[in-house]
């Protein structure tokens, strides 16, 4: 319990402590108008309160990751508790503070075309075409993970469940932001955090005993170690609670909405924390339920990794009826709400590199239509082994974020050691871990690791180059960066 109430008070102080500071770092600035007022047309561009634009981005950066993430992550034992604090504050809440701090002063722009600005046009055209298929993945796998839940839970076929789903899908992507997602997503927002109080409570006054971090734990607990050890899988399997590069794609929906620069760190920092907060909580009551990680792991064993069965388990065990209720919120509609900001999301980035307005739903349309036919024409597929790779490529995005972050920090004279040291261990991880794989090359751990350091330090040496020439343009003329 000592190693999980200061894990905790850690991530709170931060936002008051660390928060503060990349507040001052990026010159937040309460004066200066946000892009919903200058730029607004009533259907992306639109003030919303603070509230609900905190609640809103918790949703759309949350989903399932921080409970099936944090779940899963649980099985390697209580080092999963630095994963998600020390990741969370450092690399996750700066990611999506940073990222959504640079759309703001970038007018609202989307993730592909920041990245474009600071780390050129080829890499631009690559994030341009990656992100895009990632957002129409992401939309098409939650049309098919709840339809089926659905299915089991009704009369109703999966395939007509996929359809009442997709109408969804298309109401929230071309109705302004405030009819749907303002009204409906704060609510969900809300149950996130319910549930997760619901939790803490349980655990704070219930039967359950929180393992410490200690030598004797500190392991692997997976029985599968050589085939997934904790550097670099616990990095990949905790994703949405410590950091994700999905979050850089969802930020600029909520910059182009908040009405004062101020409200970045509340929203984009404060967000992300809550969302540590949330995966701390199912990570040790993963823990704690079963009477301890060996138990977790041989119970998950037996029921495939099926974290959905284990939330169920959980919450209609302790909360009874509410869980019961909380729980189908988990499993249906956190996913379905993060399939549709997915596919508004596509829409925002295509609209942006095909320079179109989205005032006119005509524009709207011609982006969203073909959006959708690719997304149901996925959802006909059997692509298992292609979302194996969404894990892996979701923190090769956060890595891709956090170069470019260091670029804009260095290129300004600030303090780019805050997004350089995040970035060579985000790139370390992704490299060693696509090597490594059983999706991956299947190299030995020692073969994989040096050749990931190598890739490593190559790509440091490439980006610091890059950097001196942006940073000595820049200089030369200011006007190469507006912010």
């Amino acid at each position: 319990m000592i190693t999980f109430v200061l894990c905790l008070l850690l991530l709170i102080g931060s936002y008051f402590t660390y928060g503060k500071y990349l507040e001052r770092m990026f010159g937040a600035d309460p004066s200066r108008e946000t892009p919903s007022k200058t730029l607004y047309d009533g259907v992306d561009y639109l003030p919303l309160p603070m509230w609900k634009t905190f609640l809103i981005q918790l949703l759309n950066i949350a989903g399932l990751g921080p409970i099936f993430g944090a779940l899963l992550g649980a099985m390697y034992g209580p080092v999963a508790f630095l994963w998600i604090t020390l990741g969370g504050i450092f690399i996750g809440a700066m990611h999506d503070y940073a990222s959504g701090m640079l759309s703001v002063k970038m007018n609202g722009l989307s993730f592909p075309e920041i990245v474009g600005r600071y780390l050129g046009l080829p890499v631009k055209q690559i994030m341009r075409g990656i992100t895009l298929l990632l957002m129409i993945l992401v939309g098409a796998v939650f049309l098919v993970g709840p339809a089926g839940i659905l299915q089991s839970m009704t009369s109703l076929s999966q395939s007509i469940w996929v359809w009442i789903i997709l109408i969804y899908y298309i109401l929230a992507t071309l109705l302004p932001i405030d009819k749907i997602i303002g009204r409906f997503y704060p609510i969900f927002g809300a149950a996130l955090f319910i549930m997760a109080i619901g939790i803490l409570g349980v655990l704070f006054f219930g039967p359950y005993s929180i393992p410490e971090l200690n030598p004797e734990n500190w392991r692997n607990f997976k029985s599968e170690a050589d085939l997934f050890p904790i550097f670099p899988t616990l990095f990949i399997t905790i994703a949405c609670g410590a950091v994700s590069g999905f979050h850089a794609t969802q930020s600029p929906l909520m910059a182009r909405c908040i009405t004062n620069q101020k409200q970045g760190r509340p929203v984009f920092f404060g967000a992300m924390i809550a969302e540590s907060i949330i995966a701390m909580i199912w990570a040790a009551i993963g823990m704690a339920f079963w009477g301890g990680t060996s138990e977790l792991n041989a119970i998950m064993a037996e029921q495939g990794n099926n974290a959905a069965w284990a939330v169920n388990e959980i919450t209609h065990t302790t909360l009874g009826r509410v869980g019961a209720i909380l729980a189908l919120l988990g499993v249906v509609v956190a996913p379905i709400t993060s399939g549709d900001s997915a596919f508004r999301c596509a829409r925002l980035i295509a609209a942006d590199f095909l320079h179109l307005e989205q005032r006119s739903i005509k524009k709207r349309l011609y982006i969203s239509i073909p959006l959708f036919i690719a997304g149901f024409a996925i959802t006909l597929m059997q692509f298992d082994v292609v979302w194996k790779y969404f894990a892996w490529l979701n923190q090769t995005l956060a890595a891709i974020c956090l170069w470019t972050v260091t670029v804009y920090l260095y290129i300004h004279r600030k303090n780019f050691w805050i997004a350089l040291i995040p970035s060579v261990f985000m790139t370390l991880v992704v490299s060693t871990y696509i090597l490594i794989a059983p999706e991956g090359l299947q190299w030995s751990f020692n073969v994989g690791l040096g050749v990931a350091a190598l890739l490593t330090v190559g790509i440091c040496a490439l980006v610091y180059g890059y950097m001196r020439q942006r940073r000595t343009k820049f200089e030369a003329d200011p006007s190469n960066d507006t912010l």
